[in-house]
């Protein structure tokens, strides 16, 4: 989701169907084999701007380590919600649809990064990486069978969408990662197409991505390690708070 930009949609590999992943079921599975994590946080359900620190531990046993002081970041232009596979976690907040303008709240692999780049001009990013083509595609058209998924348009039997995203004429797509949400498969009309990408400005917004300073946001794409199960996690201060210990989150110190 572009900051300032009302379109919000997936990613896939060229035709392979790469969007995110669905809300976890069970996030303490998913933090205790992590040992990495971007946490996110708002002061509130509908502030549209955050913090991001960074976490690492050499095990997943180990106690984790703060990478860096807190940045300013903007999420989605009405806020956060619950995303799916996190509906249970709360009886309060607001749940993720298609087109709310929310970004995602919960636990989410980081699994992909994308670029305007060649493969070969990011040998530093360990994530697999994913070259936006002038017929990249991503698809927020609930009715196609290729919803949450980015697509090169050349290579599908079938057009069947009517609305999508051409990521390639996206200024803020320049770099960003890929937010495993709702994928495996998708849940039609719960959001689609979730990054971390370059803002426009800290008074700007999203669609439903959460954004950043670019220079950051290059560091942090060489950091994350495939290899180190890398999450994002985006709450409230004030779910955070109450979910830390259960979660075994990282405590912000």
């Amino acid at each position: 989701m572009t900051t300032g930009f009302a379109s919000k949609k997936s990613l896939s590999i060229l035709a392979l169907v790469l969007a995110c992943q669905p809300g976890l079921p069970m996030p303490r599975s998913e933090t205790d084999s992590s040992k990495q994590v971007v946490l996110v946080i708002t002061p509130s359900w509908t502030s549209t701007v955050g913090t991001m620190t960074r976490f690492e531990r050499a095990t997943p046993t180990a106690a984790w380590t703060r990478v860096e002081s807190p940045i300013p970041l903007v999420v989605g232009r009405t806020g956060i919600a619950w995303g799916v596979g996190f509906d249970d976690a709360s009886p309060n907040g607001p749940h993720k649809h298609e087109g709310d303008g929310k970004a995602p709240a919960g636990i989410f692999p980081l699994d992909t990064a994308f670029g305007f780049a060649p493969r070969d001009s990011m040998q530093d990013v360990r994530l697999p990486y994913m070259q936006l083509l002038p017929t990249t595609d991503c698809v927020d058209d609930t009715a196609s069978a290729h919803y949450n998924t980015v697509v090169d348009k050349k290579t599908v039997p079938r057009i069947d969408w009517n609305s999508a995203e051409h990521m390639r004429g996206v200024a803020q797509y320049k770099i960003g990662v890929i937010v495993g949400y709702n994928a495996s498969p998708p849940v039609k009309a719960r959001g689609s197409c979730i990054f971390l990408h370059i803002w426009t400005g800290p008074d700007s917004h999203t669609a439903g991505c959460t954004a950043f300073d670019e220079a950051k946001l290059r560091e942090v794409m060489r950091w994350l390690d495939p290899k180190k199960r890398p999450l994002l996690v985006q709450l409230t201060a004030a779910e955070y708070a109450r979910l830390r210990e259960e979660w075994r989150l990282p405590t912000k110190t």
